[in-house]
Protein backbone atom coordinates (compact mmCIF):
# COMPACT_ATOMS: atom_id res chain seq x y z
CA UNK A 1 0.00 0.00 0.00
CA UNK A 2 1.40 3.13 -0.82
CA UNK A 3 0.91 6.22 1.75
CA UNK A 4 1.29 9.68 0.89
CA UNK A 5 1.79 12.13 3.55
CA UNK A 6 0.38 15.21 3.25
CA UNK A 7 2.66 18.60 4.08
CA UNK A 8 1.83 20.34 7.10
CA UNK A 9 0.63 23.34 5.93
CA UNK A 10 -1.56 21.83 3.15
CA UNK A 11 -3.62 19.27 6.38
CA UNK A 12 -4.09 22.42 8.42
CA UNK A 13 -5.65 23.99 5.88
CA UNK A 14 -8.01 20.94 4.90
CA UNK A 15 -8.86 20.67 8.61
CA UNK A 16 -9.65 24.24 8.67
CA UNK A 17 -12.03 23.80 5.99
CA UNK A 18 -13.28 21.00 7.38
CA UNK A 19 -14.07 22.55 11.09
CA UNK A 20 -16.00 25.09 9.12
CA UNK A 21 -18.55 23.63 7.34
CA UNK A 22 -20.91 23.44 9.80
CA UNK A 23 -20.93 26.93 10.48
CA UNK A 24 -21.30 27.27 6.49
CA UNK A 25 -24.29 25.01 6.81
CA UNK A 26 -25.77 26.85 9.58
CA UNK A 27 -25.48 29.55 7.67
CA UNK A 28 -26.81 28.47 4.51
CA UNK A 29 -30.07 27.71 6.07
CA UNK A 30 -30.67 30.47 8.05
CA UNK A 31 -30.33 32.60 4.81
CA UNK A 32 -32.67 29.82 2.97
CA UNK A 33 -35.43 30.32 5.45
CA UNK A 34 -38.33 30.00 4.81
CA UNK A 35 -37.87 27.54 1.47
CA UNK A 36 -41.64 26.62 1.41
CA UNK A 37 -44.88 28.22 2.73
CA UNK A 38 -44.92 28.90 6.49
CA UNK A 39 -48.34 27.85 9.04
CA UNK A 40 -49.50 30.05 11.52
CA UNK A 41 -51.94 28.65 13.81
CA UNK A 42 -54.75 31.06 15.06
CA UNK A 43 -56.58 29.22 18.15
CA UNK A 44 -59.45 31.63 17.85
CA UNK A 45 -62.35 31.73 14.88
CA UNK A 46 -61.88 34.04 12.06
CA UNK A 47 -62.54 38.11 11.83
CA UNK A 48 -61.13 38.32 15.70
CA UNK A 49 -58.56 40.48 16.94
CA UNK A 50 -55.99 37.97 17.04
CA UNK A 51 -56.71 36.77 13.77
CA UNK A 52 -56.35 40.25 12.22
CA UNK A 53 -53.07 40.28 14.23
CA UNK A 54 -52.22 37.43 12.30
CA UNK A 55 -53.11 38.17 8.85
CA UNK A 56 -51.68 41.76 9.25
CA UNK A 57 -48.28 40.62 9.73
CA UNK A 58 -48.40 37.38 7.89
CA UNK A 59 -48.85 39.86 4.82
CA UNK A 60 -45.66 41.49 5.55
CA UNK A 61 -43.43 38.31 6.36
CA UNK A 62 -45.12 36.83 3.59
CA UNK A 63 -44.08 39.81 0.53
CA UNK A 64 -40.74 40.34 2.90
CA UNK A 65 -39.40 36.68 3.13
CA UNK A 66 -40.91 35.53 -0.20
CA UNK A 67 -43.29 32.93 0.88
CA UNK A 68 -46.33 32.57 2.18
CA UNK A 69 -47.43 32.84 5.78
CA UNK A 70 -50.56 30.75 5.63
CA UNK A 71 -53.40 31.21 9.13
CA UNK A 72 -55.24 28.36 10.11
CA UNK A 73 -58.09 29.34 12.15
CA UNK A 74 -57.89 26.26 15.00
CA UNK A 75 -60.44 27.07 17.51
CA UNK A 76 -61.88 25.44 20.25
CA UNK A 77 -60.96 24.38 23.94
CA UNK A 78 -60.33 27.80 25.15
CA UNK A 79 -57.27 28.10 22.93
CA UNK A 80 -56.12 24.73 24.03
CA UNK A 81 -56.90 22.72 20.61
CA UNK A 82 -54.40 24.86 18.54
CA UNK A 83 -51.92 25.74 21.38
CA UNK A 84 -51.50 22.08 21.28
CA UNK A 85 -51.06 21.56 17.68
CA UNK A 86 -48.18 23.92 17.63
CA UNK A 87 -46.64 22.34 20.88
CA UNK A 88 -46.55 18.99 19.27
CA UNK A 89 -45.11 20.24 15.78
CA UNK A 90 -42.17 19.94 14.87
CA UNK A 91 -39.78 22.60 15.60
CA UNK A 92 -38.64 23.71 12.28
CA UNK A 93 -39.99 27.36 12.00
CA UNK A 94 -42.72 26.43 9.81
CA UNK A 95 -45.24 26.11 12.62
CA UNK A 96 -46.04 29.38 14.18
CA UNK A 97 -48.81 30.23 17.06
CA UNK A 98 -50.27 33.58 17.40
CA UNK A 99 -50.42 33.55 20.79
CA UNK A 100 -52.73 36.18 23.34
CA UNK A 101 -53.66 36.31 27.25
CA UNK A 102 -55.30 32.97 26.99
CA UNK A 103 -51.61 31.61 26.69
CA UNK A 104 -50.89 32.94 30.32
CA UNK A 105 -54.53 32.32 31.40
CA UNK A 106 -54.68 28.38 30.46
CA UNK A 107 -51.46 27.52 32.32
CA UNK A 108 -53.36 27.71 36.01
CA UNK A 109 -57.56 27.70 34.74
CA UNK A 110 -57.05 24.13 33.51
CA UNK A 111 -55.68 21.56 35.76
CA UNK A 112 -54.87 18.91 33.19
CA UNK A 113 -53.63 20.93 29.90
CA UNK A 114 -51.21 18.24 28.46
CA UNK A 115 -48.52 20.87 27.79
CA UNK A 116 -46.65 23.79 29.52
CA UNK A 117 -46.62 26.92 27.46
CA UNK A 118 -43.59 28.56 28.94
CA UNK A 119 -41.98 25.20 29.10
CA UNK A 120 -42.93 23.92 25.55
CA UNK A 121 -43.42 27.22 23.56
CA UNK A 122 -40.27 29.40 22.41
CA UNK A 123 -41.84 33.21 22.04
CA UNK A 124 -40.37 35.42 18.93
CA UNK A 125 -42.09 38.82 18.96
CA UNK A 126 -44.29 40.82 20.79
CA UNK A 127 -46.65 42.81 18.28
CA UNK A 128 -48.96 44.82 20.28
CA UNK A 129 -50.74 45.63 23.23
CA UNK A 130 -54.38 47.39 23.60
CA UNK A 131 -57.04 48.02 26.07
CA UNK A 132 -60.27 47.18 27.49
CA UNK A 133 -62.19 49.82 27.81
CA UNK A 134 -64.54 49.69 31.52
CA UNK A 135 -67.72 50.94 30.14
CA UNK A 136 -71.43 50.80 31.58
CA UNK A 137 -75.45 51.36 30.13
CA UNK A 138 -76.26 54.72 29.45
CA UNK A 139 -79.01 54.53 32.06
CA UNK A 140 -76.45 53.25 35.14
CA UNK A 141 -76.11 56.26 37.47
CA UNK A 142 -72.00 56.14 37.85
CA UNK A 143 -69.98 58.42 35.52
CA UNK A 144 -66.78 58.18 37.19
CA UNK A 145 -64.82 54.74 38.74
CA UNK A 146 -65.11 56.44 42.06
CA UNK A 147 -68.76 57.02 41.52
CA UNK A 148 -69.36 53.03 40.34
CA UNK A 149 -67.44 51.82 42.96
CA UNK A 150 -69.37 53.69 45.70
CA UNK A 151 -72.67 52.72 43.91
CA UNK A 152 -71.21 48.91 43.54
CA UNK A 153 -70.71 48.90 47.71
CA UNK A 154 -74.03 49.86 48.51
CA UNK A 155 -75.32 47.17 46.43
CA UNK A 156 -73.25 44.18 46.97
CA UNK A 157 -73.98 41.39 44.29
CA UNK A 158 -76.38 43.86 42.48
CA UNK A 159 -74.48 44.91 39.54
CA UNK A 160 -74.15 42.10 36.86
CA UNK A 161 -71.03 42.25 35.08
CA UNK A 162 -70.77 40.59 31.49
CA UNK A 163 -67.96 38.93 30.09
CA UNK A 164 -67.63 37.04 26.82
CA UNK A 165 -66.80 33.45 28.71
CA UNK A 166 -65.22 32.41 32.09
CA UNK A 167 -61.26 32.95 31.53
CA UNK A 168 -61.69 35.51 29.19
CA UNK A 169 -59.38 38.13 28.78
CA UNK A 170 -62.10 40.98 29.86
CA UNK A 171 -63.47 38.34 32.63
CA UNK A 172 -60.03 38.67 34.33
CA UNK A 173 -60.14 42.34 34.04
CA UNK A 174 -63.25 42.10 35.95
CA UNK A 175 -62.43 40.23 38.52
CA UNK A 176 -58.67 42.15 38.76
CA UNK A 177 -61.23 45.24 39.03
CA UNK A 178 -63.35 43.87 42.09
CA UNK A 179 -60.32 42.46 43.97
CA UNK A 180 -58.12 45.85 43.90
CA UNK A 181 -61.85 47.98 44.59
CA UNK A 182 -63.11 45.88 47.15
CA UNK A 183 -66.51 45.43 45.16
CA UNK A 184 -68.71 42.42 45.12
CA UNK A 185 -70.44 41.79 41.43
CA UNK A 186 -72.29 39.49 39.46
CA UNK A 187 -70.27 37.73 36.95
CA UNK A 188 -72.49 36.45 33.68
CA UNK A 189 -70.72 34.77 31.31
CA UNK A 190 -71.60 34.72 27.60
CA UNK A 191 -70.60 32.94 24.62
CA UNK A 192 -68.44 35.60 23.12
CA UNK A 193 -68.51 38.89 22.75
CA UNK A 194 -71.10 39.77 20.58
CA UNK A 195 -73.80 38.50 23.44
CA UNK A 196 -72.58 40.09 25.89
CA UNK A 197 -72.67 43.18 24.47
CA UNK A 198 -75.94 43.32 23.29
CA UNK A 199 -77.47 42.38 26.93
CA UNK A 200 -75.13 44.95 27.86
CA UNK A 201 -76.72 47.98 25.08
CA UNK A 202 -80.13 46.38 26.32
CA UNK A 203 -79.93 47.05 29.58
CA UNK A 204 -80.02 43.56 30.97
CA UNK A 205 -76.24 43.84 32.40
CA UNK A 206 -74.81 46.98 34.08
CA UNK A 207 -70.95 46.23 33.17
CA UNK A 208 -68.67 44.96 30.72
CA UNK A 209 -64.81 45.06 30.22
CA UNK A 210 -65.18 45.20 26.02
CA UNK A 211 -62.75 45.61 23.25
CA UNK A 212 -62.10 49.18 22.57
CA UNK A 213 -62.79 48.89 18.29
CA UNK A 214 -66.17 46.79 18.67
CA UNK A 215 -67.61 49.18 21.20
CA UNK A 216 -66.05 52.86 21.01
CA UNK A 217 -68.75 53.61 18.18
CA UNK A 218 -71.32 52.81 20.97
CA UNK A 219 -69.61 55.02 23.78
CA UNK A 220 -69.59 58.09 20.74
CA UNK A 221 -73.31 57.26 19.79
CA UNK A 222 -74.01 58.33 23.58
CA UNK A 223 -75.28 53.95 24.29
CA UNK A 224 -72.70 53.42 26.70
CA UNK A 225 -70.61 55.30 29.09
CA UNK A 226 -66.69 54.52 29.43
CA UNK A 227 -65.71 54.56 32.42
CA UNK A 228 -61.68 53.46 32.37
CA UNK A 229 -59.40 51.90 30.27
CA UNK A 230 -57.41 48.93 31.34
CA UNK A 231 -54.19 49.98 30.38
CA UNK A 232 -51.54 51.77 33.17
CA UNK A 233 -51.68 54.90 30.49
CA UNK A 234 -54.30 56.23 28.52
CA UNK A 235 -55.40 54.99 25.07
CA UNK A 236 -54.03 57.59 22.63
CA UNK A 237 -57.40 56.56 20.44
CA UNK A 238 -59.70 58.10 23.24
CA UNK A 239 -56.77 60.00 25.67
CA UNK A 240 -60.18 61.72 27.05
CA UNK A 241 -60.96 58.50 29.13
CA UNK A 242 -59.03 58.03 32.26
CA UNK A 243 -56.92 55.03 32.80
CA UNK A 244 -57.88 52.56 35.53
CA UNK A 245 -54.54 52.66 37.17
CA UNK A 246 -55.14 56.72 37.84
CA UNK A 247 -57.88 55.39 40.51
CA UNK A 248 -56.43 51.60 41.17
CA UNK A 249 -53.07 52.17 41.01
CA UNK A 250 -51.02 49.27 39.69
CA UNK A 251 -54.03 48.26 37.59
CA UNK A 252 -53.31 46.86 34.50
CA UNK A 253 -55.27 44.56 31.97
CA UNK A 254 -54.91 44.31 28.41
CA UNK A 255 -55.49 42.35 25.08
CA UNK A 256 -52.05 41.57 23.60
CA UNK A 257 -50.90 39.46 20.61
CA UNK A 258 -47.87 37.94 19.51
CA UNK A 259 -45.84 34.83 17.68
CA UNK A 260 -44.27 31.99 19.34
CA UNK A 261 -43.02 28.94 18.04
CA UNK A 262 -42.05 25.12 19.72
CA UNK A 263 -39.62 24.63 21.85
CA UNK A 264 -36.24 23.83 19.87
CA UNK A 265 -37.21 25.48 16.88
CA UNK A 266 -33.49 27.04 15.56
CA UNK A 267 -31.84 30.12 16.91
CA UNK A 268 -31.30 31.89 13.97
CA UNK A 269 -34.91 31.47 12.29
CA UNK A 270 -36.33 33.07 15.69
CA UNK A 271 -33.79 35.95 15.16
CA UNK A 272 -34.74 36.22 11.78
CA UNK A 273 -38.70 36.23 12.45
CA UNK A 274 -38.25 38.56 15.09
CA UNK A 275 -36.29 41.19 12.97
CA UNK A 276 -38.81 41.47 10.30
CA UNK A 277 -41.67 41.13 13.13
CA UNK A 278 -39.63 44.48 14.28
CA UNK A 279 -39.45 45.79 10.80
CA UNK A 280 -42.95 45.70 10.36
CA UNK A 281 -43.98 47.43 13.45
CA UNK A 282 -41.77 50.27 12.38
CA UNK A 283 -43.84 50.67 9.25
CA UNK A 284 -46.36 53.32 9.37
CA UNK A 285 -49.20 51.85 7.34
CA UNK A 286 -48.89 48.93 10.48
CA UNK A 287 -49.03 51.21 13.13
CA UNK A 288 -51.67 52.98 11.59
CA UNK A 289 -53.63 48.91 11.28
CA UNK A 290 -52.80 48.33 14.59
CA UNK A 291 -54.13 51.83 15.26
CA UNK A 292 -57.64 50.28 14.25
CA UNK A 293 -57.47 48.12 17.03
CA UNK A 294 -56.80 51.02 19.77
CA UNK A 295 -53.47 49.07 19.89
CA UNK A 296 -50.07 50.07 20.19
CA UNK A 297 -47.16 48.03 18.76
CA UNK A 298 -44.43 46.94 21.05
CA UNK A 299 -41.29 44.98 19.37
CA UNK A 300 -38.57 43.86 21.29
CA UNK A 301 -36.91 40.51 21.98
CA UNK A 302 -38.54 37.24 21.99
CA UNK A 303 -36.72 37.31 25.79
CA UNK A 304 -38.71 40.67 26.10
CA UNK A 305 -41.36 38.50 25.20
CA UNK A 306 -40.55 35.72 27.07
CA UNK A 307 -40.70 37.85 30.15
CA UNK A 308 -43.93 39.31 29.60
CA UNK A 309 -45.79 36.50 28.96
CA UNK A 310 -44.11 34.46 32.38
CA UNK A 311 -45.40 37.57 34.12
CA UNK A 312 -48.91 37.86 32.71
CA UNK A 313 -49.45 33.83 33.72
CA UNK A 314 -47.97 34.89 37.18
CA UNK A 315 -50.50 37.78 37.53
CA UNK A 316 -53.44 36.24 36.38
CA UNK A 317 -52.93 32.60 38.01
CA UNK A 318 -52.91 34.74 41.16
CA UNK A 319 -56.22 36.37 40.28
CA UNK A 320 -57.85 32.97 39.49
CA UNK A 321 -56.90 31.35 42.70
CA UNK A 322 -58.02 34.08 44.61
CA UNK A 323 -61.90 34.21 42.83
CA UNK A 324 -61.85 30.67 42.41
CA UNK A 325 -62.46 30.76 39.09
CA UNK A 326 -63.11 27.27 37.21
CA UNK A 327 -63.57 26.99 33.58
CA UNK A 328 -67.02 26.35 32.09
Amino acid sequence: MIRTRLPRRRFLQLAAAAGALPAMSRIASAQAYPSRAVRVVVPFPPAGDTDFVARLIGQWLSERLGQPFVIENRPGGGTNIGTEAVVRAPADGYTLLLNSPPSAINATLYANLKFNFLRDMTPIAFVMRAPFVMEVNASFPARTIAEFIANAKANPGKISMASAGVGTGPHLAGELFKIMSGVDMLHVPYRGQGPALADLLAGQVQLYFGGLPTTIDHVKAGKLRALAVTTATRSQIIPDIPAMSEFLPGYDASFWGGFSAPKGTPGHIIDKLNREINAALADAKIKARIAQLGGMPVGGSPADFAKYIADETAKWGKVIQVMGIKPA
